[in-house]
């Protein structure tokens, strides 16, 4: 190809990529309710990105629905979408009838919060950094709840910056001082241990209170300073009305090696061991010097309280039931026992007592257990990577959660009283579901494949003498509708989900893992991109992704292996992997593309591979230990050397888990021996690089760590 043909190609195939990220993704979505009975709207969080500025976009858009409650149902869409400029994140009032705007604060600005009534913004609060930095607004520390009578709001905040020491000619000077001061210069203070990659210099997660009708903002005091605070939920009132308590979910810093001191990198990793705690709201009583924490040993009546000191887990996502009567809440104890750092969840819950004070214990409750071994097509365990702030049926007992279930995402109901689990979601479909928001009986959600997004709302259907069945209707599709031009080249692909049997069954690994394959027109004749997830223990279900449907467009088959290890199959399966990485997962792939290749459906003359961390572990796997089956890989943020990695990665037990399985926590060690040095370079791609063939593109983030 010379160089001007080339030019036009990257330049068509750029203006293509851009037709993909005018695709805007849903964010988060809320059901508000209207006073005309059977008349709601939903409002829809959605960021689209800005490849020029590098930022994203973020909008809401709103859509009226007519007889939520009947079998005649109608969706009208607002003709435009709002843009936020510098919201952070919104989170309307439980009654609907009040929105908090975030901006968050950047180089030193305040932070901005704004509660919006149907009319007007009401209040426009500005809080300063020496109360605190931006809010949290990820996936694990975030959390922003209001109180039910909609008068405080709860939240994670970036704890105050240190005072920074300041020195000049003569010497160290009392108090602080601005940058502009001359002949001075700051030292850094204290240094902090951050929670690793995405983390790094943020402030602690710590838990302040806004009072609306005053402005003010409180700290919650007498949170040790080795907790980071996350995902805060109000209690609900006392019988008594007396107290408030806000419940959330405390991470000690003491998760390092045998529990030394130290703050493991937290992203996608579930197994951090942490507790779901209890405290006083701060304006239950008078203002002090409101101090965001208070020492370690402080065993102060207002300190928080552990709710389950005895048991040794990871708790999140803690949810009250509507009538506040029953707190219920994921543990990742499987994870944080074997080490993995994503395993089975268990679902649990607590009986709140409506006169529950401090000093009161708590039983714990298992509602859905971790699942083992499923049987065909059966329940495989619950893979939640988040749950609704309202997950509630009006039943008040049935919740509704998204989970994986092998290749696919669905949505599931369960009884919180009788433990039953019921799959709401189409058991014959190839999509995946997630839930958006509750309508009272019925649910708002995406359903999508990896080349087709779609909204829809669903309800029961209860025929005479017949079982309860879900019925999905299709939402104004235009929200999430490509250009004619994307939907023109994808529509002749199609998407099957391939189940391929277990070459050599290993203990816990004997059931077929799965493949979901997606094809061009002329698959067998088309060249083939193999797409290898993360983790190891993440998975690829088959929801709209804009980077894979930009391959099948350009006219790629994809073929994206869910090897052993992956979550939704079951613990067994999951934890067949640790200790066999770089043989049993690059086995699986192999047989993977075997499967496709003596089905026919692809040329064996024109496969790729691409994947990322531990996706890209595999990918440098592949083209090291299979040099002829490959033409070109591509590996982003991949881990080539385990033994290089385990001295400058935020997540050392990972190094250890992977090589060694059930016995890394007796091995793991901030100085790895000799021994295990060897055995992490043997079980590294980096061990095979002398027979690499194809060409490979490193793709690599600068923060990646």
């Amino acid at each position: 190809m010379d160089y001007l043909t080339a030019s036009e190609e990257y330049a068509s195939q750029s203006k293509l990529l851009q037709e993909f990220t005018k695709v805007p993704t849903i964010d988060s979505a809320w059901v508000l309710k209207n006073n005309n009975e059977g008349i709601s709207t939903a409002m829809f969080s959605i960021s689209q990105p800005d490849l020029l500025a590098n930022s994203t976009r973020k909008y809401t858009m709103y859509c009226h629905i007519t007889g939520a409650g009947t079998n005649s149902r109608d969706f009208q869409r607002s003709p435009f979408p709002t843009e936020m400029p510098g919201v952070s994140v919104i989170v309307p009032s439980p009654s609907g009838s009040k929105l908090l705007l975030v901006r968050n604060g950047e180089k030193g600005c305040p932070t901005k919060l704004e509660i919006v009534d149907q009319s007007h913004v009401a209040k426009d609060i500005h809080v300063g950094q020496s109360m605190h930095g931006p809010l949290y607004t990820d996936e694990w520390f975030h959390g922003i709840s209001w109180n039910q009578e909609e008068t405080l709001i709860a939240y994670i905040a970036e704890a105050p910056p240190q005072l920074r020491p300041v020195f000049s000619d003569s010497g160290y000077r009392k108090g602080d001082s601005s940058d502009e001061d001359c002949n001075t210069w700051k030292g850094q203070g204290d240094w902090e241990e951050d929670w690793g990659e995405r983390y790094s210099k943020k402030g602690r997660p710590s838990l302040f209170v806004l009072d609306i009708a005053s402005g003010e903002v409180r700290a919650a005091e007498g949170i040790a300073t080795s907790l980071s605070v996350g995902q805060v939920v109000w209690a609900p009132p006392s019988s008594s009305g007396s107290q408030k308590y806000l419940v959330f979910v405390g991470w000690s810093e003491h998760n390092g090696f045998h529990n030394t001191a130290r703050k493991l990198g937290i992203k996608y990793c579930s197994n951090r061991p942490c507790a779901l705690y209890a405290i006083a709201s701060p304006f239950e009583r008078p203002e002090t010097n409101n101090k965001p924490v208070c020492d370690d040993k402080s065993d102060s009546a207002a300190s928080a309280r552990n709710l389950k000191a005895s048991i040794s887990s990871a708790f999140f996502f803690p949810r009250f039931s509507q009538d506040g009567k029953i707190l219920l809440f994921l543990s990742a104890k499987q994870a944080v026992n074997s080490g993995a750092h994503n395993a089975t969840d268990s679902l649990h819950k607590i009986n709140w007592l409506s006169d529950w004070e401090m000093d009161k214990q708590l039983d714990v409750t298992e509602v859905v257990p971790i699942v083992m071994y499923p049987e065909d097509d059966c329940f495989p365990g619950l893979y939640c990577s988040s749950i609704l702030s309202n997950p509630w049926l009006s039943d008040g007992c049935t919740m509704i959660l998204t989970s994986a279930w092998r290749s696919t995402e669905v949505i599931l109901s369960i009884d919180v009283l009788s433990g039953k689990v019921t799959r709401l979601t189409p058991e014959d479909s190839h999509y995946s579901w997630s839930a958006l928001a509750i309508d009272g009986d019925n649910v708002l959600a995406v359903s999508s494949s990896p080349i087709d997004p779609h909204i829809r709302y669903g309800h029961q259907v209860k025929p005479e003498s017949q079982a309860c069945r879900w019925t999905w209707d299709e939402v104004d599709s235009s929200l999430m509708t490509a250009s004619d031009t994307v939907k023109s080249l994808l529509s002749h692909h199609s998407v099957t989900i391939l189940q391929i049997p277990v070459a050599n069954p290993s203990e816990g690994g004997k059931l077929p893992f799965e493949a979901i394959f997606v094809s061009c027109k002329d698959s067998s004749h088309s060249p083939t991109v193999v797409i290898l997830h993360g983790g190891p223990h993440s998975v690829s279900v088959s929801s709209y992704v804009k980077s894979s449907a930009f391959l099948a467009s350009l006219g790629f088959n994809l073929l994206i292996v869910n090897y052993r290890g992956t979550p939704g199959f079951g613990e067994e399966a999951l934890q067949s992997l640790p200790g066999k990485v770089g043989s049993q997962d690059v086995q699986d792939c192999l047989t993977a593309i075997d499967h496709v290749i003596n089905e026919k459906l692809i040329d064996a003359s024109k496969v790729a591979v691409v994947g990322i961390s531990h996706g890209g572990f595999l990918t440098t796997h592949l083209i090291g230990q299979a040099p002829d089956r490959f033409v070109v890989g591509a590996a982003r943020n991949p881990v080539c050397n385990l033994a290089l990695m385990i001295g400058t990665t935020d997540i050392p037990d990972w190094c250890y888990t992977v090589a060694c399985g059930t016995e890394a926590k007796q091995y793991a060690s901030e100085s790895p021996s000799p021994d295990h040095l060897r055995l992490f370079y043997e079980k590294s791609p980096i061990a095979h690089i002398s027979k690499v063939k194809a060409p490979l593109l490193m793709l690599l983030g600068g923060a990646d760590l």
